[in-house]
């Protein structure tokens, strides 16, 4: 296997680990555990999974950084950062930004210090919005997923003259 074909084969697994868990956590065990199906304490429910899936999403998101950088750099890739053509490539870098931020700034720095608090005085407001929070990421994630799967495989958004 050659250099680059390693590299797009971490980078898919990345995205797979990473959105795979976002999905997860999206769609099952924040309803969960809004619903209090998890247990009375919800926080504790939420950190249960949290604190287990944190550690594979940053993990995830390093690797799939390092190698998107890697296939961007070896292929020359810089100028479609700046085509319409290509908006995926700069919609990938916007949201990987974005998880890097939340993942190693947002999550430990402020999630963690305002939210317990926040999730005892209000529990059904507090895991609403988390959920909510975690529907828009989820929605970005597959739409830029979607778009870069079809616009590196040739189709490409041309706009009609």
């Amino acid at each position: 296997m050659d250099d680059l074909a390693l590299a797009r084969a971490l980078h898919v697994l990345g995205v797979v680990i990473w959105f795979g868990g976002v999905s997860m956590a999206t769609t099952v065990a924040l309803p969960a555990v809004e619903r209090g199906e998890l247990g009375e304490d919800r926080l504790k429910a939420f950190e249960a999974f949290e604190r287990r899936f944190v550690w594979q999403a940053r993990a995830a998101v390093i690797v799939v950084g390092i190698s998107g950088f890697y296939m961007t750099a070896k292929l020359d890739l810089w100028s479609r950062f700046a085509t319409l053509e290509a908006w995926w490539m700069s919609a990938m870098v916007g949201v990987w930004s974005l998880f890097v931020f939340l993942l190693f700034i947002g999550e430990p720095f402020v999630l963690h210090r305002y939210f317990p608090r926040w999730a005892q005085q209000y529990p059904r407001l507090a895991f609403s919005a988390l959920r909510g929070v975690h529907v828009v990421l989820l929605s970005l994630g597959l739409i830029t997923t979607l778009g870069a799967v079809a616009g590196s495989h040739g189709w490409l958004f041309t706009a009609s003259r």
